[in-house]
């Protein structure tokens, strides 16, 4: 699995009362690796879902994405239909494509604003070769961010940023490349002067995270896709309170982004979306993690990291994958409970149906894991 190190806080977390409004803006500076981000000057940030057999979106062409997995977007309108969200991207597809606005499959979801597909306007940006164009595209994607911060402060935004990579894919490990990352770090810089500008003004609770979605190869930094360290191994910078999961285990995973955008938005999700997340949160309390399953003849052995040290776990077991397939619930049955510091337990096949297919979950009471185990 692809994992990711968080590097860093963006600002030290202060104490909000809860009357506070809660609002989340999450950022991809794009094709970052986690190297370059250790040794290139970024001062801005240094202050400052689910998996792909799930979503099915492998790449850029987004081909067949599996609009029943929901995004952080659809599980915060249909909680909060009046409350606001946004996206500010340099790119069409984004909005279209991986949010899937206006379409059947995802409910016909809305953004209340959006700025995006200035790449399609080839009269005001013009696409030269040194892709001088997407820098001013990303700068107008951050200018709309923050004067849309000082307006109306939407709940939930996402923002985008792309000349990273371009330059990545043009010149690899250059100076180009680096002057890209600290230009990208000053446009973070205007959206969290917007924030804590906001914040002071208006005594706003508020989550930023940024992170990338890529590295880049070993030999040269132009391309990415394969399965090198350099190229799976990203970072996160927040400005919250991590917890001991995040700030211990020292290895989390880009999957933990949703499930901790979701807790400090109080979005409640049910126990079906609950057993499809992969990820786990990085604020608040969690029962476990590191969940591992393996098939051993009739056995499936499990183990996991305990977080607590009181209280049980369920174990539950499913044969069938509705949920990817239609959207609908999967049957699980409750295998067993057991003590949560035990940190592992065996499920017993033989009086199972025989399957080449098995979700497990394990639910602790803070938190909910999942394996799939695949294979006789």
């Amino acid at each position: 699995m692809k994992e990711i190190i968080i590097t860093g806080l963006l600002f030290c977390a202060l104490a909000t009362a809860s009357a506070q409004k809660k609002k989340a803006i999450f950022i991809i500076i794009d094709g970052v690796s986690k190297d370059v981000i250790k040794k290139v000057a970024t001062p801005n940030l240094d202050a400052t879902g689910v998996w792909f057999n799930k979503h099915n979106v492998p790449d850029n062409a987004i081909k067949a994405p599996n609009y029943h997995y929901p995004t952080i977007f659809r599980l915060f309108e249909d909680q909060f239909p009046g409350r606001k969200t946004a996206i500010f991207s340099s790119w069409l597809d984004n909005r279209t494509k991986l949010v899937g606005e206006g379409l059947a499959q995802t409910g016909n979801i809305r953004l209340d604003y959006h700025f995006d597909g200035l790449e399609l306007d080839t009269v005001k940006y013009p696409h030269d070769k040194s892709r001088k164009f997407m820098s001013d595209i990303d700068q107008a994607v951050t200018d709309a961010t923050v004067s849309a911060i000082g307006e109306t402060a939407p709940d939930l935004s996402w923002v985008y940023l792309e000349f990273t990579d371009d330059m990545g894919h043009m010149y690899g490990d250059s100076e180009q490349f680096t002057d890209a990352v600290e230009l990208a770090d000053r446009r973070i810089g205007q959206i969290w002067a917007a924030i804590k500008e906001r914040k002071e003004k208006y005594k706003e609770d508020w989550l930023i995270i940024v992170t990338t979605d890529h590295g880049r190869d070993e030999k040269t930094g132009k391309g990415h896709g394969g399965q090198s360290d350099r190229e799976r191994a990203a970072w996160i910078v927040t400005n919250v309170r991590l917890n001991d999961h995040a700030r211990h285990a020292k290895l989390v995973s880009v999957v933990d982004v949703l499930p901790t955008i979701a807790r400090f938005l109080d979005i409640k999700l049910s126990s079906d979306r609950q057993r499809e997340l992969d990820g786990i949160p990085l604020i608040g309390k969690v029962s476990l993690t590191r969940l591992t399953a393996a098939k051993v003849a009739d056995e499936i052995k499990l183990t996991w990291a305990p977080a607590e040290s009181e209280g049980k776990v369920k174990v539950w077991l499913a044969t069938t994958n509705k949920y990817k397939q239609t959207g609908k619930a999967d049957a699980y049955r409750l295998v067993s409970e057991v003590p949560v510091e035990q940190g592992k337990f065996d499920i017993d096949l033989s009086q199972e149906t025989a399957s080449d297919f098995y979700k497990v979950v394990v639910e602790g009471r803070y938190n909910v894991v999942n394996r799939w185990v695949v294979g006789r």
